[in-house]
């Protein structure tokens, strides 16, 4: 088992600043090279602290621009364009990158493509939902109405 510092929020694992014991090959294949974690060390304690003192200064001023952005979101429908077949039958599906532009696209404000979480794979026309986590404790509803381009 590592031992690790998590400098980014990592899904079901902890937010930046949270102390983990991971299995060494997760640790060394995956969160250290993708720069979500670093290795604990005793000089790490003061890392620990900084970054948990960041987080909470940000996280009064985010949680309210989060719940603002909620309620943009979640009070209309996001419009995404995608090509499709015969039948409204999308070549490929809808990826949360997608999703992101889109909710930009339509003026509604900026999201991270990793905080997008697609239920159940979008590949007709129609209207289907997505979820965004915003902050630790703000997750909002898109929804979407995907059209076939002309």
């Amino acid at each position: 088992m590592a031992k690790l510092i998590l400098t980014n929020e990592v899904a079901g694992l902890g937010s930046a600043g949270d102390v983990v014991e991971v299995k060494n090959g997760y640790a060394r294949n995956y969160l250290i090279p993708q720069g979500f974690a670093t290795a604990w060390t005793r000089g790490g304690a003061k890392q620990v602290e900084s970054i948990q003192a960041a987080r909470k200064a940000r996280a009064i001023h985010d949680r309210e621009e989060a719940v603002a952005l909620k309620d943009k979101i979640e009070g209309q429908k996001v419009r995404l364009t995608v090509k499709a077949g015969n039948g409204g039958r999308l070549f490929g599906s809808v990826k949360t990158e997608h999703v992101a532009d889109a909710v930009e696209a339509s003026g509604l404000g900026t999201i991270d493509k990793r905080k997008v979480t697609i239920t159940s794979p979008i590949k007709s026309t129609g209207d289907h939902e997505a979820t965004v986590r915003l902050h630790e404790d703000v997750v909002a509803v898109i929804t979407l109405q995907v059209v076939a381009a002309k």
